[in-house]
């Protein structure tokens, strides 16, 4: 297994990690008052989801530079962006962080475009991300970091950069989303 692929798969592992740190220790628990109230959870999760999003970046550039890319790769890498994003979102609407309706379209978007993404295989078509579906992740990516940080430190400043991040990520998602469908639209409606 090459280097871009371990990278993929250690992201996937950090997935049950974060979802134990959350389960598992309580909010109030090590509470830093200087940092406006961070629980060790949130800071244990923001340096798991940041460790995990770097290797994100790293794993497509080292592929691409060195001529790594493999079908395991093309399969598993986005899986793991959905993997981690998806359940840090779910994580932050579970802890009240995060509004459960922009997490709802983005992850509906997500089964969508995944589902456009199967028929156009079926066809013999490969879909790859393009630029707006890889800048709702990195948006996603920020709105996550800035809301386990409590938004930290736009907070002192009124200013609520994490949600503004997180509606941005949604408007993205959508955006993207629609510019799959208008793509791939040909298979979906040839049986209608």
């Amino acid at each position: 297994m090459n280097l871009p692929n371990k990278l993929t798969v250690g992201r996937i592992a950090m997935v049950p990690l974060v979802v134990l740190i959350y389960l598992v220790i309580p909010q109030d628990f090590c509470v830093i008052s200087a940092t406006n109230g961070l629980a060790l959870r949130d800071v244990l999760a923001f340096l798991i989801f940041m460790l995990a999003s770097l290797t994100d970046m790293f794993d497509g550039q080292i592929a691409r530079k060195y001529h790594l890319i493999t079908s395991f790769g093309k399969f598993f890498d986005p899986i793991a962006d959905k993997m981690l994003v998806n359940t840090m979102l779910i994580l932050l609407v579970y802890t009240h962080q995060a509004n459960i309706v922009a997490v709802l379209l983005m992850i509906a978007r997500d089964l969508i475009v995944d589902g456009l993404r199967m028929l156009a295989s079926q066809h013999g078509k490969v879909v790859s991300a393009g630029i707006y579906g890889k800048a709702k992740t990195v948006l996603q990516m920020f709105a996550i970091l800035f809301l386990l940080l409590k938004n930290w430190p736009f907070v002192y400043l009124g200013l609520p950069l994490d949600q503004i991040l997180l509606w941005l990520a949604c408007l993205m998602s959508l955006f993207s989303g629609l510019i799959y469908f208008a793509q791939l639209k040909d298979f979906v409606l040839e049986s209608m």
